[in-house]
């Protein structure tokens, strides 16, 4: 073996941090991109931000912070919140009641052990060994949580937080009760043969149980949860002026980038300064470029969607045609991955309600005639024959599939009807059969 020292010339692909930073740029969403945008001005001295955004309130003192940086206040946010959580309305109730100084404790305990759609957190034997009380006590303070409203408190899984409701609204029903704590999975399978046959009865009174449980609430402390509501902010909104769809960038809070005219005196001096300024310029020329390519490149690819989904806009998700990012790449003659980078992460709002920019991409399926029809419109056409269907004798996936071929010339497969209805979460043919009372 010996040692060579010699030269090789190669080819190879570079990916620049340049390069790369605008890869990120093209997928940010608005939101996104406005941070980045504060990042880069706390890193470079050459960029002036401009907020167009005007404050609301003009009038402050002097102690009230400056928000020239930030979106301004909602009026909303210094308002006092009223809002009784789960625990408060829980706390309240007991306080109110003449127990003993330890069942007191007890009860207060297990509540803060209650998660937010009201199931009891913690298993009897653990609260035993960590408070030194009996099993008896716990199961007594358990009980007093579970008289308490809303209906449902306290159980410790779904049966019982059904029975406890099913105990409080039919007392007298106690076949209903027997099903829930013995049943619950077949009936939920809506096994009734079996379980008529078991209970000796009636399909009709399993119908009337399984009515009835229906109206119980699975979550009784969800309606105490402390969430905040999420607003979603569009990216790009679509809206119709004097007959043609107009598209606009919801990105009137991006502020406007300019340059630090302080620095510029020192491009031109022959120093390590001059040198960090040029670099730091090229950085504020690439930043300003890169952003508008962005902006074109967004508005262009929408301009496509348009086009090819006329309908849709027009009509809804029902008239959703396959299209997919290489029709529109093809279209505007850029790369595929250039147009997925620029749909990702950006909300699009339409007449037709504002969602995820992908959804108005869909793969298609043939029909009989050669045409294609999207999965979107099949699935609602899917919908549509399952709402309309006999519910004592509910179509099969394979009968579904044999009616959009034979009514709708739309080829499917059986574990196609299947995998889209799971999508659409509905339940299986089995599990949707009612009985049909005479």
């Amino acid at each position: 073996m010996e040692l060579v020292l010699q030269q090789k010339q190669t080819l190879n692909l570079v990916m620049t941090a340049e390069l790369r930073q605008a890869i990120n740029l093209l997928q940010y969403s608005t939101y996104d991109l406005y941070q980045y945008i504060q990042e880069q001005q706390a890193e470079n001295p050459l960029i002036e931000l401009v907020d167009h955004v005007q404050n609301m309130y003009t009038n402050r003192s002097a102690s009230t912070p400056n928000y020239s940086n930030e979106f301004p206040p909602d009026p909303l946010d210094f308002t006092a919140d009223d809002r009784r959580n789960l625990y408060d309305e829980l706390t309240e109730q007991v306080n109110v009641m003449s127990l003993s100084e330890e069942l007191y404790a007890l009860t207060h305990y297990l509540i803060q052990n209650i998660d937010e759609n009201g199931y009891l957190q913690v298993e009897i034997t653990d609260v035993v060994a960590q408070l030194n009380v009996s099993s008896e006590q716990v199961e007594a303070g358990l009980k007093i949580i579970q008289q308490l409203e809303p209906i449902g408190i306290g159980g410790r899984n779904l049966a019982e937080c059904l029975a406890i409701q099913a105990a409080h609204y039919y007392p007298e029903d106690e076949f209903l009760y027997q099903l829930i704590t013995q049943d619950l999975e077949r009936l939920a399978n809506r096994q009734w043969e079996a379980i008529a046959a078991t209970y000796e009865c009636s399909l009709e009174d399993i119908q009337e149980a399984f009515t009835r449980i229906q109206t119980f609430d699975p979550k009784p402390g969800a309606a105490f949860a402390t969430n905040s509501a999420e607003y979603i902010e569009p990216d790009v909104i679509v809206d119709m002026k004097d007959g043609k769809f107009t598209i606009q960038l919801n990105d009137s809070y991006i502020p406007e980038i300019r340059i630090n005219r302080d620095y510029l005196p020192l491009i031109q001096q022959k120093n390590d300064m001059s040198s960090y300024i040029n670099h730091q310029y090229k950085k504020f020329q690439w930043l300003k470029n890169s952003i508008e390519q962005r902006r074109d490149t967004i508005l262009k690819i929408t301009q496509a969607i348009i086009n090819h989904q006329l309908d849709f806009f027009h009509y809804g998700f029902s008239r959703l045609k396959p299209l997919t990012l290489k029709n529109i790449a093809d279209e505007i003659e850029m790369h595929e991955s250039t147009v997925s980078r620029a749909t990702m992460n950006k909300m699009i709002q339409t007449a037709q309600g504002t969602f995820d920019m992908r959804r108005l991409f869909a793969t298609g399926l043939k029909r009989s005639d050669g045409s294609s029809t999207s999965q979107t419109t099949v699935k609602m056409i899917l919908k549509e024959v399952i709402d309309q269907e006999d519910k004592s004798k509910p179509l099969s996936d394979q009968k579904i599939a044999d009616y959009l071929k034979e009514e709708k010339e739309i080829t499917i497969s059986r574990r196609t009807v299947a995998k889209y209805r799971e999508e659409l979460n509905i339940p299986s043919s089995r599990q949707r059969r009612q009985v049909v009372r005479q």
